[in-house]
């Protein structure tokens, strides 16, 4: 028996679900109590950024720390939202959009491709758009990567103040937009398939809230109602979640898929949980990010259970199963392991991005065991 079918072998899905089956059930007052209570203390460190504290001061320093990292928090319960069953969490989801989605101009529907990079089929290739090969492509890709926060909040005021209008009049622009600049994901060259008629009657009415938002701050800035200084102070914010979740998003997967079609375990081994230093790897990865490969497993299990759902993993499941190789020490190393494996792909053993015989690189295969 070859290594790779030995790896698959020892991993039973059944056996996981098993020991976790009773931790499927979301409670909705710890989503309600969670998500209000990162907003409204986002939004008081706001106040007191804008008009409060002294300026460049220390104290103004730290309450725009806690004001990103509450926002930060607030906003990544879209990634709670897609995963949620149909017809579900209904009054949530209007209020996550009202309160976060529409201000921050990242409205629901601009997430829901994320289920792609669930799919087997999906992950890792050209129709994965939460995915680029960054352990095989220079070093260089990771920094322009991290460069992207400085310019989405430009681009998302663009997208929906100027192109949105237009897509309404024009059919053939309104499938461009809809393809090219109505996600939220890591390849700027993604192509996002067109919404069925349910789906495009959600898009329609979030963005004609994030144009009526994005016009009505407009106009207010224009009769001096609102100071200049709270657009500058919004864009530091933004610029702010934007950068804390690219970093969090490098950590996520070890990004050594070369294009190809990928099995579930594959997948597992590609992501990476980080269940130590529990208060500090919340801050960066909140609402259960930190635990990325447990959610890459089951993705339905709800963010306030997979603490106890991970130690009861690591505590039942046989010694040699591939979840405990998901495991890495910090965010650190992690990041520090992605580029050596960038460098080392591209200064000792490049490979073109082509179709291979095997997803995963045997560099990438003695880093999933060394995790």
């Amino acid at each position: 028996m070859s290594e790779r079918t030995s790896v698959h072998a020892n991993f039973s899905l059944a056996q996981a679900r098993h020991i976790v089956k009773d931790l499927f059930t979301p409670v909705p007052a710890i989503y309600w109590a969670d998500f209000l209570l990162s907003t409204f203390v986002g939004m008081a460190a706001f106040g007191l950024v804008r008009r409060v504290l002294p300026l460049f001061s220390v104290a103004q320093g730290i309450a725009f720390v806690i004001c990103g990292l509450c926002f930060y928090r607030a906003v990544l319960f879209t990634h709670e939202l897609v995963h949620f069953r149909d017809k579900t969490f209904t009054a949530f989801r209007v209020v996550w959009n009202l309160l976060c989605g529409i201000p921050f101009l990242m409205p629901s529907f601009m997430y829901y491709t994320h289920v792609d990079h669930h799919m087997r089929k999906h992950f890792g290739t050209k129709n994965d758009g939460e995915y680029l090969p960054l352990g095989s492509t220079p070093p260089s890709h990771i920094v322009l990567y991290l460069c992207q926060p400085f310019v989405i909040p430009i681009i998302a005021v663009v997208r929906f103040l100027l192109l949105a209008p237009i897509s309404w009049v024009s059919p053939a622009f309104r499938d461009f937009v809809h393809r090219r600049a109505s996600s939220m994901v890591m390849d700027p060259t993604y192509i996002r398939p067109l919404p069925s008629r349910q789906v495009l009657r959600i898009f329609r009415l979030q963005e004609a809230l994030c144009f009526l938002w994005t016009g009505s701050v407009v106009v207010l800035l224009t009769l001096r109602i609102v100071p200049i200084g709270f657009l500058t102070t919004a864009y530091l914010v933004s610029v702010f979640i934007l950068f804390m979740n690219a970093v969090r998003t490098l950590g996520a997967h070890r990004y050594t898929s070369h294009g190809e079609e990928a099995t579930f375990v594959e997948q597992l081994l590609d992501s990476i949980n980080y269940p130590r230093r529990p208060f500090v790897s919340a801050l960066w990865a909140p609402v259960g990010l930190r635990f990325h490969a447990l959610h890459h497993l089951f993705p339905s299990l709800p963010y306030h259970n997979l603490a106890k759902a991970h130690v009861r993993l690591m505590a039942e499941l046989p010694a040699d199963s591939p979840y405990r190789q998901t495991e890495s020490t910090s965010l650190f190393s992690s990041l520090m392991q992605l580029w050596r494996t960038s460098r080392a792909a591209n200064v000792h053993q490049p490979r073109p991005q082509t179709a291979g015989t095997h997803r995963l690189s045997p560099a990438a295969q003695s880093l999933t065991r060394a995790h």
